[in-house]
This record gives C-alpha cells, structure tokens and sequence, in this order.
C-alpha cells in the first residue's frame, strides 16, 4: 500500500485510501477528490488569513514570532500574511494553478494520453506547484495596482460563478426530483418525502426573507435594502408559480416547486451576503449624533454578521463545490449548461440520489486491489468528464471564495 501511494504522489497512479473496508473508487472520482482537496485546503487558509483571532493567538503563543516575521519579509508583525491583500494574493495563485491546468487540458478524449497522465496524477509535485504558486503570488511588484486590478476579474468571475451554480444547482434538484418521483410511482413514502423536503425549503427562503426584513431595513430610509430583498423576493415567486406553470410541466415533467424551492434558498443567501457586505449608512439622530442605520443592532462594531455570511457561504461553497465538481463536471452537466437534458429513464430512487453512478461507471474495465482501497479504472475507453471544463469550474471557484471571504470589497 505504501509503494502504490508514493506512485499516486509523485507518479501516474490513481490516489486510494490503504484502508481496504473503504467502498472501490473509480479513478476518475479520485482524481476530482484531490483537486477538491485542494481547493479546499487554500480556502481554509484563506479564512485563517482573514481571522483576526488567529492572527493574535499567533502574536501571543509562537515564539520569537516577531524575528520570524523579519526573516520571510512579511512586515514586522507578519501584517503581509493576513487581511485582505493576502487572501487576494493566496486566491490569484490558485486561479492561475487552476486556470493553467485548464489551457493544458484542452481537447483531451483520451486518458492514456500524456496530457491525461499528468491531469490524474503527480499529487505531490502539484501541491509544491500550487504553493510555489500561492507564495509567488506575495513577490509580485507594485502590489496596489495589482489588487486594484485584481480585485475586477475576481469580482467578475465570483458572479460568472454563481451564474453556472445556480443552473448546476436545477440541474441537482432536477436529478432530485426526478429520482424521487419514480419512487413515488411504487411507494407512496416518497411523495411525503418530496413534499416535506419542499415544504422545508420554502419555509428557510420565507423565515430569511421575514428575517432580512426584519434586521435590515427600517420605516425611514435603508430603500436600497427594500429594493434588494423586495426585488428578489418577488423574483422567488414568479420562479415559483413558472415552475409549476403548464407549459413548463408539458415539456419537463420532472418539474417541480424543488427546483425553484432550492434555488429560492440560494438566492435568500446571496441576498444576505449582498445585505451584509454594503457599506453601513449612517445618519444624525436628534441629539446630533452619527449613528449606524441598516445593520443588525446585534453586528454594530462587531461583523457578526460579515462573519456569519463567510462561515455559512464557506459551507455551502464547499458543499456546491463537492457536488458541481465531483458529480455535475461530467458531459451531462455541460450539456445541462447548453439546456440540453438526458431523456427520462427508469430508476430506482434513493435517499443518496446523486451517488447513482452515471453510464460510464459501469463499464469496470480494470480493477486493481493494491492493499487498501480498490481502484476502478473506468476511463480505459475514454474520459468520462471533461477535464477543462472541470478545471474551468475550479479557476471560476477559486475567484468566487476570494471574493465571500473578503466579503466582496
């Protein structure tokens, strides 16, 4: 097990785990978990960067930390390694890491060519290239016209991103409510299922919205935020009532208030995330004195709302991510982005809906059992996803969380 996982870390190999209880993984699925696991591994140090807990926890406990600080030229008190510049800096090599990998992969059918080769393996050598990347990334001269510049692409791909998320994420209800139809046609349990699970997304969407209402505006002024939250609460209904209109249900079937009910939920987050990154308004009360308007009472001096919008948009950015590049970056996603949708087929539905193994995990050319975990080569006829598209996705990623953890500007 040893030798196979020093093959996966510095040669051609597919990565598994040395635990032989673990399920068999396909190597296409353990190829898209490292990169995952990756991306993942940046952004948790992007939210480290941008703690100021840690940073003085850090002062405090390390050490020497001072001299340290000296020594890797990161200011006097390691003020170049954290805030925002930082997360910038650390985001800008990873977008390049993946958009690079994105320009190699181009055109790439076959896994057995050279190309593919380096795509899923070498683990070890591309963790050193995305460091060397990240750390590069802090030399880079004129650092304010930089950022100035850099802070636009990410804000431009951050919202390209959630344009391709919120279609992935139907496609995802899609696959959702169409498995759990099939099962209603058996078993009526899923019926009740479906409708509860629906019943719990509308009530999150309207609780946020009441919430937002609530905490964000008041009688005189805030009309920017009346604007937002009224805009696009009423955009949630009008998906709503066209997601159960008949010419819809005429040409997808499988369409239902799940689908506009997972969307609503996303767009009352993003909506939060708009509502807590505006700059605060201030205004004179009667004793003549400035005071914050538009903001929680609970979040005044404090950011817990900023903070709360970055740990739950952290979650749910890993969770989408999880989900759009490890399952939805296969042909039929990208299809799905085009509006072209597979045909309906039998299935049998499950509670783990979007574990069903696509058409080509079943075709198990090559199964190889080193110790540990089973590795099944399913891309022996060919690739099963796209691999620029793929890390297209995770380049779009990588300017999305760059821009939540900062909280947009």
């Amino acid at each position: 097990c040893l030798t196979f996982q020093l093959a996966c870390c510095c040669g051609t190999a597919a990565c598994s785990l040395c635990c032989k209880c673990c399920p068999k993984i396909k190597q296409s699925t353990s190829t898209r978990f490292m990169y995952a696991l990756y991306f993942i591994l940046v952004t948790v140090i992007c939210c480290v960067m941008m703690s100021t807990t840690v940073a003085n926890e850090m002062k405090m406990h390390i050490p020497f930390y001072k001299e340290m600080c000296k020594g890797i030229q990161a200011g006097e008190m390691c003020e170049k390694l954290v805030g925002y510049s930082a997360v910038y800096k650390v985001c800008f090599g990873m977008a390049c890491f993946f958009f690079l990998f994105f320009l190699f992969t181009i055109k790439i059918n076959s896994s057995k060519s050279c190309r593919a080769y380096i795509h899923n393996g070498f683990w070890l050598i591309k963790l050193i290239v995305l460091a060397a990347m990240c750390s590069g990334a802090f030399f880079i001269p004129d650092q304010d016209t930089f950022l100035n510049a850099w802070r636009y692409v990410g804000a431009t791909g951050g919202c390209l991103f959630i344009v391709i998320q919120l279609i992935l994420l139907v496609e995802f209800a899609h696959k959702w409510n169409k498995n759990w139809t099939a099962g209603a046609n058996h078993k009526q349990v899923w019926s009740g299922l479906l409708a509860l699970v629906t019943l719990i997304l509308y009530s999150i969407a309207v609780a946020a919205l009441v919430l937002m209402a609530l905490f964000y505006t008041r009688s005189e002024g805030c009309m920017y935020n009346k604007v937002l939250i009224g805009v696009n609460g009423g955009l949630c209904l009008f998906v709503s009532l066209v997601a159960i209109s008949p010419c819809v249900q005429n040409r997808q079937p499988h369409s239902g208030l799940l689908q506009s009910g997972v969307i609503s939920c996303y767009v009352m987050y993003l909506t939060f995330s708009a509502l807590s990154s505006k700059p605060p308004e201030t205004i004179l009360d009667e004793n003549h004195r400035n005071i914050t308007i538009c903001v929680p009472e609970f979040s005044q001096g404090l950011h817990r709302d900023e903070n709360l919008v970055t740990g739950l948009g952290t979650t749910i950015l890993f969770g989408c991510i999880l989900y759009s590049c490890l399952t939805s970056t296969t042909r039929s996603s990208s299809e799905a982005l085009r509006g072209i949708y597979a045909t309906a087929e039998t299935e049998v539905a499950r509670c783990c809906f979007c574990c069903v193994p696509d058409g080509d995990a079943d075709a198990e050319d090559h199964i190889e059992k080193r110790g540990g975990q089973t590795v099944v080569y399913d891309e022996k006829k060919g690739t099963v996803y796209s691999y620029a598209y793929f890390h297209f996705v995770f380049f779009l990623a990588s300017l999305y969380v760059m821009m939540t953890v900062t909280h947009w500007f």
